[in-house]
């Protein structure tokens, strides 16, 4: 078995590991397999790829359609070689647990996964037959050794896909009570800070108002609390509603750059972005998409408080055929302790002394909406900073 680093991740995998009986030997066995099998991958990606598209269910599921075909064979040739050459860690394991992740997002029926690897197990195993066909003890080895890894990987998606779909229907009903909370609490609120700013305005316009100024400096605290509030209720509706995605061309760079004029940084904090102004037109909501990246810079300042550091954002098409603007946005302040991580993107949760906790849900809500998704990783270069990685597909979905 491969040495993984300690982790919940690879306690998981250490356990399926040992579940479906995969040694160290069966990874001698796999390396064995790979130079007799690699000159068939293209093959095999060919005769997978035809049978999806042949199953017009199957193919519903195909993001980017027939025309990411090409690319998606190339991503498959990469999955087999990993396969049969490892190393399989952490790394590896994670790299399993996106593909789950990915079914749980474009709503892939579970029996699919079964089919697509039993097929794959059918046309590695003729190649092995027909390669071994005079030396079946080695043929024997070999395909245990691959029916293990097989078992492995299906072990792993079906894991992640389970974990996510009960992740996400937890949230689903979280958030459905919250909601109704919300809607309740929030609408009887509206009404007594209605009548405050009513009379706010008539104190305000009585001639003793304004020769005192004490009366007029509580008086416009009153003002200042009672806006803060009624953008506390707003928020909290904002949470809760559906409004339409409006639905347009855009680029990424304007929207951060309109953005940037809403959240202007102070000036112990340097601001970066990469890779912007290379990326394609999306279509999307620009207003909502802009609010992402007003409550990510938000956050990111804040989190840096007074003390001098950076905020950095990059952007790339990631070259895997997938379909998608990759975004990373990393600063330099203390990052979150370990314990508030799978919770940072649910409402109400926060870690400020006066914060609300509603602006990292908020950004999820409008990124799940587009397609897309976002998720949590500190950064690699050493210990502290932030670093949030969120995900736009080239080919919008339907809200």
């Amino acid at each position: 078995m491969e040495a993984t680093p300690g982790g919940a991740s690879d306690n998981v995998l250490e356990e399926l590991q040992r579940y479906v009986g995969f040694s160290s030997d069966d990874g001698e066995a796999l390396r064995e397999l790979h130079p007799i099998a690699c000159a068939h991958f293209e093959r095999i990606a060919d005769v997978f790829y035809r049978r999806i598209l042949e199953h017009p269910e199957a193919r519903k599921a195909l993001e980017g359609g027939e025309s990411q075909v090409g690319h998606l064979k190339v991503t498959l040739h990469d999955w087999m070689g990993s396969l049969l050459l490892g190393p399989w860690d952490a790394a590896y394991f994670e790299r399993r647990c996106r593909i789950g992740r990915v079914h749980v997002r474009i709503h892939l029926p579970q029996h699919y996964m079964f089919g697509a690897m039993n097929l794959l197990r059918q046309e590695l195993s003729a190649v092995l037959e027909e390669a071994l066909r005079d030396a079946p003890a080695r043929a024997a080895r070999l395909g245990r050794a691959l029916g293990k890894i097989l078992d492995l990987e299906l072990a792993i998606m079906l894991h992640t896909y389970r974990e996510d779909l009960l992740a996400q229907a937890a949230r689903a009903e979280r958030l459905a009570t919250f909601g109704q909370l919300v809607g309740s609490i929030g609408h009887e609120l509206r009404n007594p800070l209605g009548v405050i700013e009513t009379s706010l305005f008539i104190l305000k316009g009585r001639p003793a108002a304004a020769e005192d100024a004490r009366v007029t400096k509580h008086l416009d605290r009153i003002g200042e609390q009672v806006e803060v509030a009624n953008h506390i209720v707003t928020s909290l509706l904002d949470m809760i509603r559906s409004r339409p995605l409006v639905r347009a061309p855009l680029r990424l760079a304007e929207v951060w750059a309109s953005a940037l004029e809403s959240v202007p940084p102070p000036g112990h904090v340097r601001v970066h972005a990469q890779g912007l102004e290379a990326l394609p037109v999306l279509e999307g909501d620009a207003v909502q998409l802009r609010q992402v990246f007003v409550n990510l810079l938000q956050n990111a300042v804040q989190a840096l408080g007074e003390h001098e550091g950076e905020v950095r954002l990059t952007a790339e098409v990631p070259e895997d055929g997938a379909r998608r603007v990759r975004l990373v946005l990393e600063d330099s302040g203390p990052g979150l302790d370990p314990a508030i991580r799978a919770r940072v993107f649910e409402p109400l949760m926060t870690t400020k002394a006066r914060g609300l906790g509603l602006g990292l849900a908020l950004v999820r809500r409008i990124l799940e909406r587009h397609g897309g998704g976002i998720g949590y990783a500190p950064t690699g270069g050493g210990p502290g900073g932030a670093r949030f990685v969120v995900e736009l597909p080239l080919t919008q979905e339907p809200s």
